[in-house]
């Protein structure tokens, strides 16, 4: 059993291409048979495998070189040498390479099902090539090319639509516990998420991905808490989800903070599209509280949200969808927007 991990380095190297033969025919009845070296076989090359079934890097800490077969060497009557076997390297949906020493990326592999990375050598020319009118008998042939060797970096971006954003305890892992499969671990204490969890919301024949990730606290741009390490899983997605407790007492300041730690991290990533939920609102004083947030950030989309009231689910699992660009059915994008529409149907 592999543990979570989302990013590894590896040392990886195609095979060398097989030399060339130099060879002469010697059969009885057949003088001067003249040159029959056969071509070598080129060498395996590196490739990446996506496996749906993967959801971590976690198995490539355990094997870091991966290295492809040499071909072989050709031989006599023109029998070419065989190629080498490729080297084939599983990892999950939304991997990227990168350079091990500047961190620049060479490939995303997201849409991809193989990808090869490093080409085998090719296979040296037998001497059988080099004969000419007057060069007979050519003593030579051409060598085998060398593989490729290099040091990667491979880093996991999880694949979702929408990520939630919070600061710990906000309620995500109950969010996404209470909307899809996942069964992200629920607790009265701080950071009880410690690993990106990957929900699906699904309603007919559509389906929505939510990425929950370790709470964000004011700092994580200088480290605190868990900094960033966890914020490249959500850089994909369509949108932003941010989670507000309206039990704690900076619940108006909150969104800010969040919003201005992500900013920090990425530009892109801090102007997502997005909605504000804010949790928690069963506990007493709540609902004035959340009149007070939607009354703030009256141009964005602010709705309720509480795990023990059903008539909050649907709002919200609508927005979800929205959100991810699933549907336009009640496509609110503030609250303005969402009041006016529910006071014209009364």
């Amino acid at each position: 059993m592999f543990g979570f991990s989302d990013e590894t380095y590896i040392d990886i190297a195609s095979g060398n291409g097989g030399h060339g033969c130099v060879s002469f025919r010697r059969e009885k009845f057949v003088p001067k048979g003249g040159p029959d070296g056969g071509d070598g076989g080129r060498g395996g090359d590196v490739v990446f495998v996506v496996k749906d079934n993967l959801r971590t890097l976690g198995h490539l800490k355990l094997q870091r070189s991966f290295r492809a077969e040499n071909g072989r060497p050709g031989q006599g009557a023109r029998c070419a040498g065989r190629d080498g076997k490729d080297v084939e390297i599983p990892v999950p949906p939304g991997t990227v390479i990168r350079n091990a020493e500047t961190g620049e990326l060479i490939k995303d592999l997201t849409g991809l099902d193989r990808y090869v990375f490093l080409e085998g050598g090719r296979g040296g020319l037998g001497n059988w090539h080099f004969r000419t009118a007057v060069r007979q008998t050519p003593r030579f042939a051409q060598p085998g090319g060398k593989g490729t060797e290099m040091r990667v970096g491979l880093e996991l971006q999880i694949i979702a639509d929408i990520g939630l954003v919070g600061f710990p305890n906000a309620g995500k892992s109950s969010l996404i516990n209470l909307y899809t499969n996942a069964r992200s671990k629920v607790a009265g204490y701080p950071f009880t998420t410690k690993i990106p969890v990957l929900g699906v919301l699904r309603e007919g024949d559509q389906d929505v991905v939510i990425a929950d990730i370790p709470g964000i606290i004011e700092g994580a741009s200088e480290g605190s808490g868990m900094g960033y390490k966890f914020l490249r899983h959500i850089s994909r997605t369509k949108g932003l989800c941010y989670l507000v407790d309206l039990s704690d007492d900076n619940y108006l300041e909150a969104y800010d903070i969040l919003s201005s730690e992500l900013s920090k991290y990425s530009e892109e990533l801090g102007g997502k599209e997005h909605i504000i939920v804010g949790t928690k609102i069963d506990e007493e004083g709540t609902e004035e509280r959340f009149e007070k947030l939607k009354e703030k950030y009256s141009d964005t989309l602010v709705l309720p949200l509480s795990i023990y009231r059903d008539d909050l689910l649907d709002p919200l699992k609508h927005a979800l969808f929205r959100l991810s660009g699933e549907k336009e059915e009640k496509g609110f994008t503030s609250s303005m927007d969402m009041d006016a529409h529910y006071r014209d149907e009364e």
